[in-house]
């Protein structure tokens, strides 16, 4: 049997030797196992150190994988920590058990790390342009939870690939990227780094208190303290508007067929969304727009014709066509 090298792994043979001291008959076993081998240089690969291999990757995974759903259990009871604060405890925690877990298998397999000096630096290329984005999304992840600029159940203003803006909240800050839900239950996975250079519109950052702006277009002909005070009252019958602060009008304009106005009004539940409250607004509106006769703009255009001889040739030629009796 060929002498295994010191670059190859010794955990396998270690193992085999206590196994022989402490029973024959598993240590025949595994020297059986150990004899069907094959040699690739100096390197002696057998199908007991396959088997050992195997075992002990699925044993410091399966440590790890507990590991991390205890320690994720008990700061999630912790409860002197805030969301963001556990939030990044938890990442912190879950990449301290996998760095201790890797560095445990490699010492358990027994693997000489002298031996992978060769492939340092093509690992360092590696990181350096395949896992740049990558270490720079865990990083600014840290960062966003550090700061608590941006954590778990904020709702933020999120553009889609036409540009159009919506609003959604966040469930989740992940190593790579954040997730944030809209109200159509469209998941965004929007990459940490893109939130840490871009500008982001947080709707809850230092105040739940978001200002819904409803726009609405009355008659000329109407009564206009009326109008305004029918705004305020429907205003105040939505469900989710807050008394405090209060609703208020404002005169936007003079339009092309109506007077502008625009109903301001605050919620404190952003999640829930905006749609919604204009909506409930709106039917309010109309029933009280109808109760006291308030008229609704309707488009309207003056035509203006430029006289010309041409014109008054056309203008005589209906004449004479509407003149002439019907055949």
């Amino acid at each position: 049997m060929a002498t295994p090298s010191p670059e190859t792994v010794s955990g396998a043979d270690t193992l085999r030797e206590g196994l022989s001291e402490r029973s024959q008959t598993i240590g025949g076993i595994a020297d059986r196992l150990d004899q069907l081998a094959f040699e690739v240089g100096q390197w002696r690969v057998s199908a007991f150190d396959v088997l050992f291999t195997i075992a002990a990757i699925v044993l410091v995974l399966a440590i790890a994988m507990i590991a991390t759903r205890l320690t994720r259990s008990a700061l999630r009871r912790a409860t002197r920590l805030d969301g963001t604060q556990r939030v990044l405890a938890e990442k912190l925690a879950t990449i301290v058990i996998w760095v201790v877990t890797f560095l445990v298998g490699v010492d358990l397999i027994g693997v000489d790390l002298t031996a992978l000096t060769v492939f340092s630096g093509a690992f360092g290329l590696a990181i350096g342009f395949g896992l740049q984005k990558t270490f720079g999304n865990l990083i600014s992840g840290i960062i966003l939870l550090m700061d608590k600029s941006i954590k778990p159940g904020d709702v933020i203003a999120v553009s889609d690939q036409t540009g159009q803006q919506t609003f959604g909240q966040i469930r989740k800050i992940g190593i790579r990227a954040v997730s944030v839900t809209t109200r159509d239950e469209c998941e965004y996975l929007i990459p940490n780094e893109n939130l840490m250079i871009n500008q982001v519109e947080n709707w809850s950052y230092s105040s739940r208190n978001v200002r819904v702006q409803v726009p609405v277009g009355v008659s000329y002909d109407a009564d206009m303290a009326l109008a305004e005070k029918l705004m305020l009252e429907a205003a105040g019958k939505a469900r989710r508007v807050l008394a405090t602060p209060p609703p208020t009008v404002w005169w936007n304009g003079f339009g092309d067929n109506a007077v502008n106005f625009t109903i301001h009004c605050w919620i404190n539940d952003p999640e829930e969304g905006v749609g919604n409250v204009k909506s409930d607004v709106f039917k309010h509106l109309w029933a009280l727009f109808k109760e006291h006769g308030v008229e609704l703009p309707y488009p309207q255009r003056n035509i203006h014709l430029k006289q010309s001889e041409a014109l008054d040739r056309v203008i005589a030629a209906l004449e004479e066509r509407r003149a002439d009796p019907p055949q």
